[in-house]
């Protein structure tokens, strides 16, 4: 069998780069091993975006009474919300399959292993095998698998990754999370919010490294306000079952702690999934954490062999696969494509939510000093007092006036991030996002306040102008 280009692994880059492909008449055909829409739609951004809102929609029904609502007899029933989730799951990879087909590629499941640059070996799951030619290339696209640990290896019972814990069917008791990094928040966040007790063990300094630590302090103070006990500089040694559950062993300032859970939860990042699929005998380099080395072009250093997605190094993110595949899709067809974006925004659905753009402070202050650093609480804000979700702020980086990161801790984060990724992209300046009239009342408007008090220009708090950090007391709220 002989194709234009095959596509190895059909996660969001891959399927997305098979459907480009095909739709400028290009033979192409996408070879997955499990389900089309990797991680992501299938057990990692889908489902577990499910999974949150159905734990914010019980945390509204539960703190119904301060909006004048008394809700009677409410019940949560936890399995019908993941028949929901798997349904979701079921639409979207349903989708996908239909989308690829539809635009004319095709799709072969097994297990694929390149023979050269222009080969593969594919064995299906009844063991079979077929050889597929490529008369213009492959793009390995096989994405990351969850990090295991050692003594923390999965049972799917008493030790499950983000990948069995997304679709937990039976409420813990006590979810003991080990990871403190974006799905161990996000996951123990949401079964919390459900009416688990959740302890969160964190090898390093502190939950959510890279974000800002005003950003993150707002999560954290909420997560310990709703019970969450919070272990950082915490090693975990080994755990064992126990009657009830399992006892985790974990070593924190020179003493051992022995934490009694229903089960543990390990989100200790990916690995990238390079292993085992002939790169080694093709030559292609990886980088030391075992990602594919790629120039700007998705181009390997092996020629007619090109990467996309988590394969090729993080950010571990859908939305930077979509574009690495348009970037491809235009490459392959003789277009200019090269990996020209300014930023790359980032979500965290915590609790308040958490969205981040460009460079952090601390990034902006080593790569220029001076910077200007303007925020709005939500506390000030009409439209968040009304939602009652008043925590957090809108944070903006600035040089020289011109906007370099942004950060947004709050409701509704994910959205807002949005309009300043936009804003970096363009090039725009503290004074254009000022300027630019944001309706009344709505979330959004945060963005030009924050923007305001950057230049010391802010109606609604106190200016601080180039000031450091200082917490701003809001002064009105309408």
């Amino acid at each position: 069998m002989t194709r234009d280009i095959i596509v190895l692994g059909g996660g969001p880059g891959g399927y997305a780069l098979g459907i480009r492909l095909a739709q400028r008449g290009l033979d192409t055909v996408v070879v997955e091993q499990e389900s089309l829409g990797g991680v992501c739609l299938n057990w990692g951004c889908m489902p577990s975006k499910a999974l949150i809102t159905t734990a914010q929609r019980w945390g509204v029904v539960r703190d119904s009474k301060e909006f004048g609502i008394d809700v009677a007899g409410a019940a949560l029933d936890l399995p019908r919300a993941q028949r929901r989730s798997r349904d979701i799951v079921r639409h979207h990879t349903g989708g996908v399959a239909s989308l690829l087909r539809s635009n004319g590629a095709a799709v072969v499941n097994g297990r694929g292993r390149l023979l050269s640059p222009r080969s593969i070996d594919v064995t299906t799951g009844d063991g079979q095998s077929q050889v597929i030619e490529a008369s213009r290339g492959i793009v390995v696209a096989t994405g990351a698998r969850p990090r295991q640990l050692t003594n923390f290896t999965p049972d799917g019972e008493h030790v499950v990754t983000a990948k069995e814990g997304v679709f937990l069917d039976v409420l813990p008791e006590h979810l003991i999370v080990l990871g403190g990094g974006v799905i161990g928040v996000e996951l123990g966040t949401a079964y919390m919010r459900l009416g688990s007790r959740l302890t969160l063990v964190e090898m390093g300094g502190s939950l959510l490294p890279g974000v800002d630590d005003d950003v993150k302090r707002v999560v954290i103070r909420r997560l310990e306000r709703n019970g969450a006990q919070v272990l950082t500089d915490a090693r975990a040694l080994g755990w064992e079952p126990t009657a009830d559950g399992v006892r985790m062993t974990v070593a924190r300032n020179g003493e051992s702690i022995a934490l009694e859970g229903t089960s543990i939860l390990v989100s200790a990042g990916f690995t990238p999934n390079t292993q085992g699929i002939g790169l080694e005998t093709l030559g292609v380099a990886l980088d030391a954490s075992g990602h594919i080395l790629t120039n700007d072009r998705c181009e390997t250093t092996v020629p007619g062999v090109y990467a996309i997605g988590d394969v090729a190094g993080p950010p571990y993110l859908a939305h930077k696969a979509y574009k690495e595949a348009e970037v491809l899709a235009a490459g392959l067809m003789g277009r200019s494509g090269v990996r020209d974006w300014r930023v790359m925004p980032a979500a965290i659905f915590s609790d308040p939510e958490i969205a981040t753009v460009g460079l952090n402070e601390v990034q902006a202050r080593q790569q220029f000093g001076e910077v200007v650093v303007g925020k709005f609480p939500f506390s000030a804000l009409g439209r968040a007092m009304a939602l009652g979700e008043t925590d957090g702020f809108v944070k903006l980086i600035a040089v020289d006036d011109r906007l370099v990161g942004a950060a947004v801790v709050g409701p509704e984060a994910s959205e807002l991030v949005s309009e300043l990724t936009l804003a970096i992209e363009t090039g725009a300046t503290l004074e254009d996002l000022a300027l630019t009239v944001h309706s009344h009342p709505t979330l959004a408007e945060a963005i030009g306040e924050a923007a305001a008090h950057g230049r010391g220009e802010a109606v609604h708090v106190l200016n601080r102008v180039r000031a450091k950090h200082e917490r701003l007391a809001p002064v009105v709220s309408g």
